[in-house]
């Protein structure tokens, strides 16, 4: 369903009234391409070397009116040097252009220094606070690491359009040693293969459509009432369909079975809701949810590993929600496998890469603009689109984007992260 008020806000008598009454002034964000200089500032001494990175991104170097604002805050490890961030980004911020990107680059909390974790700790809230403030479709994302060429499939996403519905994010990246270089830039997945799981319509279309322009040979799957739809997807995406309840015991035995020559990228994306209050909430409306949303994904993820279908370099993305991070009025049994996804992301995250040479990370989507969130009511509906930073809701391939980095083959530093794509939802953290 079209958002009418996002139409009017972007109009001119539509501006004025929004400002009279104090409604939200929602800036309709670029997916198609950011064009204007990167500026790249530093707030205190940083031993990075960001030049060779930065240059990869595509956008030329530049002051008056950037795109793209990167901000090395790396050496931050005081009160004093966290003053230089401000002193940084004051001047500039106001002239980033509409849709831009600013990327603070922080560095991981030292255990032996309180006063540099408590200036690296203060990077996540000034990042957030600034993605609530700074308007016109702008993000803001903070970027924990230590070695430059390891963040760069993550800086080339988060200053890139891709990115346009993810901001307020605080994203780890690790060393270099567990990330690989592509060797195609436009299908970086190319001779690999992709199974995602609800894939026949909605959002798992939308991540198997990317994944197969990206390259990937796709395994389009969904329940056996949805064939007809898995068919024609996989069809059109030159992938192949199966029918299968993932929810069945030997889901993962059977996925094996029918991959023989092994899987790269696996995501789960199957998932239902039956809402209702805890307190008219029958067992089965629970169990069913707990199944298909939490249930299957352990299951179906230790019968892949176990097995050794999920090939050494392979990615393991899992769809969380920001229903299961700041909770939702008759949602229990959804936000409890929600949450559930997390735990096991960071749990399992670690085992994975060192035993089976495979990152685990999840998406978690917020109000995202399909069929379902069409059907809810209007008063509703307007709420889930309002109440973010970007004040209106996302697209399905903004979650497919988001999935296709963190199944990139250069994306192998990133692991064991929940990353919302949320337009920073005002709910949850």
């Amino acid at each position: 369903m079209a958002d009418r008020y996002l139409r009017l806000a972007g109009t001119a008598p539509g501006r004025f009234l929004t400002s009279r009454l104090g409604l939200p002034q929602p800036a309709r964000l670029r997916r198609d391409a950011l064009t204007g200089p990167l500026l790249h500032l530093t707030a205190g001494k940083s031993g990075l070397d960001l030049e060779p990175v930065l240059a990869r991104t595509g956008l030329p170097a530049g002051g008056d009116s950037p795109v793209a604002v990167v901000l090395d805050a790396t050496g931050v490890h005081d009160v004093d040097t966290l003053a230089e961030v401000h002193a940084a980004l004051h001047p500039v911020v106001r002239s980033v252009a509409d849709s831009g990107r600013v990327v603070v680059l922080g560095a991981p909390l030292d255990p032996l220094d309180h006063h540099q974790s408590a200036a690296q700790q203060a990077l996540e809230g000034f990042v957030r606070s600034l993605g609530k403030e700074i308007g016109r479709g702008r993000t803001v994302n903070l970027v924990r690491l230590t070695e430059a060429t390891a963040a760069e499939s993550t800086l080339r996403f988060l200053l890139s359009p891709r990115s346009a519905y993810v901001s307020g994010q605080v994203i780890g990246v690790g060393e270099t040693a567990v990330a690989e270089s592509e060797a195609d830039r436009e299908r970086p997945l190319a001779g690999r293969t992709a199974l995602v799981t609800g894939a026949a319509r909605g959002i798992g279309e939308a991540v198997a459509e990317t994944l197969a322009r990206d390259g990937a040979r796709v395994v389009v799957l969904d329940v056996p009432q949805a064939e007809e739809d898995a068919r024609r997807a996989a069809e059109r995406l030159g992938g192949r369909a199966l029918a299968l309840d993932i929810t069945a015991a030997d889901a993962g035995e059977r996925i094996a079975a029918e991959l023989p020559d092994g899987l790269d990228v696996l995501i789960h994306n199957a998932g239902i809701t039956r809402d209702r209050r805890l307190v008219n909430m029958p067992a089965e409306r629970w169990s069913s949810v707990l199944d298909v949303n939490l249930a299957s994904v352990l299951r179906t993820t230790d019968a892949l590993l176990a097995a050794g279908t999920l090939r050494r370099g392979g990615r393991i993305v899992a769809t969380a929600s920001i229903a299961g991070l700041a909770g939702n009025a008759g949602q229990t049994n959804y936000g409890a496998g929600k949450a559930g996804i997390a735990g096991l992301v960071r749990s399992l995250a670690p085992r994975a890469l060192a035993e089976h040479g495979v990152t685990v990370n999840a998406v978690a989507p917020g109000f995202i603009e399909t069929k379902m969130t069409a059907s809810i009511p209007l008063l509703i509906r307007e709420a889930g689109r309002r109440m973010n930073s970007l004040g209106q809701g996302g697209l399905p391939a903004d979650v497919a984007e988001t999935t296709a980095w963190l199944a990139h083959p250069a994306s192998g530093a990133v692991n064991g992260q929940v990353v919302r794509v949320c337009g920073q939802s005002l709910l949850g953290a």
